[in-house]
Order: C-alpha cells, then sequence, then structure tokens
C-alpha cells in the first residue's frame, strides 16, 4: 500500500513541482534535494495514485501536447513492458549499480548473426515509456549513465547501436531525481537538465511534526484504513490534474509574457535558453492548474522559483538561500511588483 500524495505535511514547494510536471511533463522532470527523512521518496512514489495515464491517440503518446510515432518494426520485444495501453502510471526506479546495457537494452546479435532476425532486449528507458522514471540518489549515478538517461529525457528516444545495428524506441517518461546533497554535487551541466529542483528540509514546527509521525504511525498500522480515509483528497486531485492537463493547451503565452521571461533570465544571468523554455512551460502548467486561460504574475513568480536557482552562478562562500533573495529582486523589477 502507497502512502497517500494528500497525507504528505508540508513540503508544499516539491508536492507544487510534481503535480505541475504531471499536468506538463515538458518541463523536463524534477530533481529533489534535500536531508534523509523528507518524504521525498514518499511523494514520488504517491504519485501513482493520483496521475491519469498518459494518453494514446492512434500510435502516438501525448505528453503535454508533444506527440511521438510508436513505429513497427520486426524487433521480437515484449510491447507489455511499455505503459502504452492507457493503464495507470507506475514508477521504474533506476538502480545505482545499472550498467549501460540494462539501462538502454541490448541487441542479440547470436540471433542477428545466426538466424539474421534483430532481436531487441528491453531495457529500464523501454520500461519507463509512459511512466515515471526515478533515480534516488542520483548524484552517486556513474556520469556516463547520467549523460544517456538525460539524452534520452531530452529527445523522448532511446536509440541502441550494436556492430552496425540499430534500433530506435520512444521513451516518453516523466524524470524524478532524489539527492542528499550532503553526499556529493551533481556537474552543472546535469542540473540544468532537470527543468525544475526543489530543496526540501525537515518540518520544524512542533505541530506540524507531531502530525507527520502520528499520520506514519496511523498508516503501518492499517494502511487500508488510512489510504481510504484519503480516498476523496486522492481523487479529487487526479481529477483536478485531468482538467488542468485539458485547460493546458488553450494557455495563451503572448509576447509580454515571454519578453517577461527573457528579461528574468538575463538579469538572473543564467547560461542558455532552456531556461526561459522550462519558465514558460512551468508557468503554463501553474496558469492551468490555477484554472486560467492566461499566464499571470503569479505564475511567472512561481515557474521562476522553481526553474532557475539550480541554474544560477553563485559567488564564492554565497549560500543557496541567497538565490531566493536574487530571484526575489529581479522578479520586482520585471514584474514592477
Amino acid at each position: 500500500m502507497i502512502y497517500p500524495f494528500s497525507a504528505i505535511v508540508g513540503q508544499d514547494d516539491m508536492k507544487l513541482a510534481l503535480l505541475l510536471n504531471a499536468i506538463n511533463p515538458a518541463i523536463g522532470g524534477i530533481l529533489i534535494e534535500g536531508e534523509k527523512g523528507t518524504a521525498k521518496s514518499t511523494a514520488v512514489r504517491a504519485l501513482v495514485d493520483i496521475l491519469p495515464p498518459m494518453s494514446i491517440e492512434g500510435n502516438s503518446m501525448s505528453m503535454g501536447g508533444n506527440l511521438i510515432s510508436i513505429e513497427e518494426n520486426s524487433m521480437c520485444i515484449d510491447r507489455n513492458l511499455m505503459n502504452i495501453s492507457g493503464e495507470t502510471m507506475k514508477v521504474v526506479d533506476l538502480p545505482l549499480n545499472a550498467t549501460e546495457d540494462r539501462v538502454v537494452g541490448t541487441l542479440d546479435l547470436e540471433v542477428a548473426i545466426r538466424d539474421g532476425e534483430k532481436r531487441f532486449e528491453p531495457g529500464i528507458l523501454y520500461k519507463a515509456h509512459g511512466n515515471i522514471l526515478y533515480v534516488d540518489e542520483v548524484n552517486l549515478l556513474d556520469d556516463h549513465i547520467i549523460d544517456i538517461l538525460l539524452d534520452v529525457a531530452a529527445m523522448g528516444i532511446n536509440t541502441v547501436e550494436r556492430e552496425g545495428i540499430s534500433y530506435s524506441h520512444p521513451a516518453k517518461f516523466i524524470l524524478i531525481g532524489t539527492m542528499n546533497p550532503e553526499e556529493g554535487d551533481l556537474r552543472p551541466q546535469l542540473l540544468d537538465r532537470f527543468g525544475l529542483s526543489i530543496v526540501v528540509k525537515g518540518e520544524q514546527d512542533p505541530t506540524r511534526r507531531l502530525e507527520i509521525i502520528k499520520r506514519r504511525l496511523t498508516f503501518e498500522q492499517d494502511p487500508t484504513s488510512f489510504w481510504e480515509a484519503y480516498r476523496g483528497e486522492t481523487e479529487a486531485l487526479h481529477t483536478a490534474i485531468i482538467k488542468a492537463r485539458q485547460e493546458l493547451e488553450h494557455i495563451v503565452v503572448d509576447d509580454v509574457v515571454l519578453y517577461k521571461i527573457a528579461s528574468l533570465s538575463i538579469m538572473i544571468g543564467v547560461d542558455g535558453h532552456r531556461p526561459d523554455i522550462t519558465m514558460m512551460q512551468t508557468a503554463k502548467a501553474h496558469a492551468a492548474w490555477q484554472g486560467r486561460k492566461i499566464i499571470v504574475n503569479d505564475d511567472l513568480r512561481v515557474a521562476a522559483h522553481l526553474a532557475l536557482p539550480h541554474r544560477m552562478r553563485r559567488m564564492p562562500f554565497e549560500e543557496q538561500g541567497q538565490d531566493k533573495d536574487r530571484i526575489n529582486e529581479a522578479l520586482t523589477v520585471v514584474l514592477g511588483e
């Protein structure tokens, strides 16, 4: 039995970032940083109860309005591994000790040489299609595997090539990584590939901390009854995400909004254009979540705080908490508030 998403106390920014990715996977996933025991894994695994399946249109899969073709071929593979039947999404784990072949899959060269038939042995990325790909302690994952993972996440297609034989399959998923900064950092170029980044901390309010303990004890004593107590809130979240996904396609993004986004990126001093696109996709998702058809300043404010901190250049001895102040200063200038 999975701990209900709606039963998690606090961690509002983390929950919002996860919900926005569920509404609009084009955001590009989320990296959750924080000390151990702050509900990072609990929140990720709880998503499966509130997420609707990725929608399938013909032989294409829709995630945030982006269609990707599912090509038919003569490969001998188990297509049931892919979540392309409209079933509830699941969390697919990527272990820290996973090899490249286990992640991307491999081609059976012996069969190809002996029988002249291409046979693909599916990897984790194949199973992740249409689901959530979860990497716990992503900062401890081999850099080569991270590079492969993030490239596939960006392209939506996994290509396996061995000895002149190649095979490609769609690999659209919501990428979520969690890590404890005390155990090491990610390279800046890898941080940039996660759409959003959240830093979570343990609850410091005694009353809320007490509530966390009570809920966890109640859940462990009777998981079924505990889940039933939150069924209404869980179903309400599920319905709200479906509605927001439908509204997403109708969100108007005009030049005024795009100019504000570009101005924020320039003032903050982030590299490249990925932050701009991520902020736009995040602002769209937040507007849809709030039931609006236009993006307002509040949507941009949320998007900036979720999409920019992990992409900011820090001065020597500058602490992470100062990121928020710099972003607020830029927001005040750009939004005129």
